[in-house]
């Protein structure tokens, strides 16, 4: 019966790839605006200084990303997606669902997410808490919930301009949404002591609140084009605009980073984990299509070297924040081995 299981789905995905195997002789990439100019970098370099052609990118944002991977096996599914946010559990269980079973995870290395405004006017100085207020579709008002009564940033705090409350973000597909949500604004909603009680009392009822942005005109999706934003900035200097810290970096003669609690969002302040709305950037590899789609493990091999990912390497110029020598390491064994997220877990055993 093993055996039959065995030689059942090892049928089921030859049929997959029957007939199209010389189809493409490209890896297809998609997912994170985030990490999409850090892997457009990584192909670039894999297409010049190999016998491979350059990989397809598409930048889908990481929960687009992760539904066209997890959608099936075969030359018209992605080999690769990428996400500015780990995999959730939910994905895990549609790629298994369909088919997808052999899935490795690798982090790349960390990305700050900021809040920014055009450098035409002051630059902001936030807290989590004034954050969360501002956006929030709900705010406690006199010991109750309500819709949100705020429209300029001087009626929600007088220490703050009196202009409107706008701000330009990524839409609910985006893992820089998803990041976003769970440490700006559920840090946010933690120190107004009405929510910390209700976080206490009925941890679901506090994330409903914590993640629920406004839908009334002032929180604007601006969809997944990070550089869309920034030009939307340069037109409205009273709007602020929500994307990882390397749309920053590659930007920084036409915008600035607002401070968050006081810490500016620069390369160091991440690095050394100062500024706190930070979070792990990753690209998932569809093990399936390792050896019938060329190339893969060579551009695993490319983004996970130093000369790419290293403290000295080509993507830190372009705002990747390096991650720490040792973990690293770690990952380019995971691409080298193509250890797969089910390996992984049977290795670290069960949690204590």
């Amino acid at each position: 019966m093993k055996f039959g299981t065995i030689a059942s789905a090892a049928a089921g995905l030859a049929m997959a790839f029957a007939g199209t195997a010389e189809a493409r002789d490209q890896i297809r990439i998609v997912g994170s605006s985030t990490v999409f100019p850090f892997a457009t970098a990584v192909a670039e370099q894999f297409g010049k200084t190999t016998a491979f052609k350059t990989p397809v990118i598409e930048s889908t944002g990481s929960g687009g990303g992760l539904k066209l991977f997890c959608s099936g096996v075969g030359l018209g599914y992605p080999d690769v997606t990428n996400s500015s946010r780990k995999i959730k559990q939910s994905e895990i269980d549609a790629c298994a669902g369909n088919g997808v079973t052999d899935v490795v995870e690798i982090k790349l290395g960390y990305d700050g997410i900021v809040l920014a405004n055009s450098k035409k006017t002051g630059r902001m100085s936030l807290t989590k808490e004034q954050v969360f207020r501002a956006l929030a579709k709900q705010v406690p008002v006199n010991g109750k919930l309500v819709a949100n009564p705020y429209r300029t940033w001087k009626a929600m705090d007088a220490s703050l301009p009196d202009v409107k409350i706008e701000v330009l973000g990524p839409p609910p597909t985006s893992g820089t949404r998803d990041a976003f949500v769970e440490l700006a604004m559920e840090g946010g909603a933690k120190a107004i002591p009405m929510l910390a009680e209700l976080r206490e009392s009925d941890k679901k009822a506090f994330k409903a609140v914590a993640h629920a942005i406004r839908e009334d005109g002032h929180y604007v999706e601006a969809g997944e084009n990070d550089n869309l934003i920034v030009q939307k900035l340069e037109a409205n200097p009273d709007a602020l605009g929500i994307f990882g810290f390397s749309f920053l970096d590659q930007n920084a003669d036409k915008i600035q980073g607002s401070l968050m609690d006081g810490v500016e969002p620069t390369f160091e302040n991440i690095a050394d984990g100062e500024y706190r709305v930070s979070r792990s950037l990753y690209f998932y590899v569809k093990k399936a299509h390792v050896g019938v789609v060329p190339g893969i493990p060579e551009y695993v091999a490319e983004f996970t070297s130093d000369k790419a990912a290293g403290p000295e390497g080509y993507l830190a110029d372009k705002g990747l924040i390096p991650m720490p020598e040792a973990e690293l390491g770690k990952y380019r064994e995971v691409g080298k081995n193509m250890t797969t997220l089910s390996e992984s877990a049977v290795a670290a055993g069960p949690t204590p």
